[in-house]
């Protein structure tokens, strides 16, 4: 026999790993080239100057810049606009350390 009465199951005992999306790079920080801006489910914000698209819809930048958000109207299949996000990689010239030398040995 038992020793202890039967206390059923639990059903919300399980839980899934964190999926850590969002926005890593926000407007005006400096973005390399392959760096992450946005992880996103879904293209809630597309893809546009120097920025491309990963396979999972995450925004990465293609050259080095800053960052900048910006709006887009888009028409869809149906003839409805909508306004949708668009994230931006702005150029930048990036000086590296070589070049620092060579403008200090000008002077």
């Amino acid at each position: 026999m038992a020793h202890r009465k039967a206390g059923g199951t639990a059903k919300n005992l399980r839980d899934s790993n964190p999926k850590y999306l969002g926005t890593k790079l926000y407007e005006g920080q400096v973005a390399k080239t392959g760096m992450v801006i946005v992880r996103q489910r879904g293209t809630r914000i597309m893809p546009g100057e120097n920025v491309g698209l990963g396979k999972d819809h995450t925004l990465f930048a293609l050259a080095n810049g800053t960052v900048k958000f910006g709006t887009k109207r888009k028409t869809g299949f149906n003839g409805k606009t909508t306004v949708k996000k668009v994230a931006h990689v702005r150029p930048t010239e990036v000086v590296t350390k070589k070049e620092k030398v060579s403008k200090k040995a000008e002077k």
